[in-house]
């Protein structure tokens, strides 16, 4: 007997597309929502819009920890809705196959769907969280090179102020600028220039070179009378700011990869605080990774609505109840991570609550003749949608006025 049929080969494709799909559309649309603010960050703090995409590639992994489990169990929800609908489930049912047989495919993609998130949530994730707060920091600190914003002054070392009107060119060319350069014995240079551009100084990267063009300097000094002097040249060097290296990686607790979890929040020579901290985040990585293995059977249970009907209150249902249980796991990590309450108890007490519903549930569908997981809830919507038709109904007729007395 052949292990995998025509009848799996059939279900595969029907839940391998539409899981792709909505993985790359769940991705894209948590990546848009914060592309924007991370746009409107950098360009606050001056840097390259290039980082902008390098920060966003850096977010990917911390995002495929929800759209990977969103799309597997979607693609299974809508393969077997459609077969439902279709009538195929029925068909498939009469001649004998459970619902723990068709999920055999499914559970196939479900352990290779788990194996990427656990080496994403274990590994790839932490050091992309890294790498992501290093060009927060670099960006902020300027070892990105952020630009001279224009219109405002810009200081630098201190004893610089910078302004120009203008930028063109990338920022390669500069216009209407001034600058006011000071020194420890009070010598005060006010320099004015119709353009000028950044050049880079070989043999000395921690100082560039201003070369300005058609401009004069006024010099200021204690007790004598100002100077003038007009040019058509002048360079003027600037040493830039010494920038603090970044730390090293670990200075959060999702930073460390899962082994480095194991052996710190275990590790009775560590302090309490931290300890706690690496069990909590352990705990959160892990429940993630393990409530994959329910989601065929939640999906199985939602997929199939009432007989003669094609609501799809069910897809709703799942939606709500991945990412709220993604919610839940979040807080109760971050106050386990506190000390608060026990990383144990705070993310697998949430976890078994939540496993012994999605039982239930699958229970419900594939054993209990007629049986519907969610029933009562699609009773209720049901009831909401005729009477809210009927209500629309009545307005679209007008008032009923009352029929005229018969006079004769």
């Amino acid at each position: 007997m052949k292990f995998f049929t025509a009848l799996d080969r059939y279900i595969f494709r029907l839940v391998l597309m539409p899981m792709l799909a909505i993985f790359l559309l769940a991705a894209s649309l948590l990546v848009l929502d914060k592309m924007l603010r991370l746009f409107d960050f950098v360009a606050t703090e001056g840097g390259p819009v290039g980082v902008v995409f390098k920060m966003l590639g850096n977010m990917l992994p911390e995002y495929a920890s929800l759209a990977i489990p969103l799309g597997l169990m979607l693609g299974i929800l809508l393969a077997f809705r459609k077969l439902a609908t279709s009538s195929e489930l029925d068909v498939m049912r009469a001649v004998g196959l459970s619902y723990t047989r068709m999920l055999r495919v499914p559970y196939l993609i479900t352990l290779v769907m788990v194996a990427i998130n656990f080496a994403n949530v274990g590994y790839l994730q932490p050091l992309a969280r890294y790498a992501y707060e290093q060009l927060n920091y670099e960006l902020k600190s300027g070892a990105l090179g952020a630009s001279i914003k224009v219109g405002e002054f810009t200081s630098l070392k201190d004893r610089i102020a910078l302004r120009i009107d203008e930028s063109q060119d990338d920022g390669r060319r500069l216009m209407g600028i001034f600058a006011r350069v000071a020194n420890s014995k009070g010598q005060v240079l006010s320099i004015s220039a119709r353009e000028g551009r950044f050049l880079a100084l070989k043999g000395s990267p921690d100082t560039i070179i201003l070369r300005l063009e058609q401009g004069q300097i006024i010099q200021d000094e204690p007790g004598q009378d100002s100077r003038v002097l007009a040019f058509t040249r002048h360079d003027l060097p600037i040493d830039l700011p010494e920038i603090e290296k970044f730390r090293q990686r670990g200075g959060a607790a999702r930073e460390y990869l899962l082994p480095e979890l194991m052996k710190l929040g275990w590790n009775d020579n560590q302090p309490q605080e931290g300890r706690v901290s690496s069990q909590a985040n352990f705990s959160y990585r892990m429940v993630e990774v393990v409530m994959m293995l329910l989601l065929p059977l939640l999906a199985v249970a939602l997929a199939i609505p009432p007989k003669r009907s094609t609501s799809a209150l069910g897809l709703f249902v799942s939606i709500v109840m991945i990412v709220a249980y993604h919610k839940v796991n979040q807080y109760a990590n971050d106050v386990a991570s506190l000390g608060r309450i026990n990383p144990i108890l705070g993310l697998w007490g949430p976890f078994i609550v939540f496993a012994a519903i999605i039982l239930w549930m699958y229970w419900r569908v594939a054993y209990v003749p007629g049986g519907q997981a969610i029933g009562w809830l699609e009773k209720a919507a049901d009831s909401i949608s005729k009477r809210f038709k009927s209500l629309l109904r009545r307005q679209r007729r007008g008032p009923m006025l009352p029929k005229p007395a018969d006079h004769s």
